[in-house]
């Protein structure tokens, strides 16, 4: 069975090597990939948002988010499962970035975009409107770079939105009822 799964993972991040490769989307893919490097873009808008009062609620909710992403995904289940990156597993596979450290399941920088780009959504659409086509782009950008399997990105991704939706539904329980901010005009 897990060698099925390998053969999947390997012959999608084939697939994407063989035929969206090109210096354009290298450029826009390291944009990406490099947004989602411990999390900066969703920290920094973590913290723009605590510092602002009108959105404080969603930023605590937003850094909720990203601690459980933490501990779960880097502490917990990538030292557990241990493992290894696709040009570990392929040292046939030649990177166009610096190589990332660690284990690869699941993937920290999907869990972190899907955590983040789950609770925005659940804030609001125009915040849906950003967050989401980023968090899939960063997601893509791992596997673009094989430095993930399609199933860390997919995983990472499903725990994201798991965990933020679940911080969403703990928020609007603990507040009797209350959506994360009084501020949903556009939904």
């Amino acid at each position: 069975m897990l060698e099925k799964l390998y053969e999947i993972d390997f012959a999608i991040l084939a697939f994407i090597r063989e035929n969206l490769s090109c210096g354009f989307l290298d450029a826009v893919m390291k944009l990406f990939t490099y947004a989602g490097n411990w999390g900066i873009i969703w920290i920094s808008l973590t913290l723009g948002l605590l510092i602002s009062k009108k959105y404080r609620r969603l930023g605590v909710s937003m850094a909720i988010g990203l601690l459980i992403c933490l501990a779960m995904g880097n502490l917990l289940l990538k030292p557990l499962i241990a493992r290894d990156r696709p040009f570990i597993a392929d040292p046939g596979i030649i990177l166009a970035i610096s190589p990332p450290s660690g284990y690869s399941f699941p993937s920290g920088h999907s869990f972190s975009s899907f955590v983040s780009a789950s609770i925005l959504a659940k804030y609001s659409r125009k915040a849906a409107a950003f967050a989401i086509p980023t968090a899939i782009l960063i997601a893509f950008s791992r596997l673009y770079f094989c430095v993930h399997f399609p199933t860390d990105v997919l995983c990472g991704a499903a725990l994201g939105i798991a965990a933020g939706l679940t911080v969403c539904r703990l928020r609007r329980d603990r507040t009797s009822g209350t959506q994360l901010s009084s501020v949903s005009e556009d939904k």
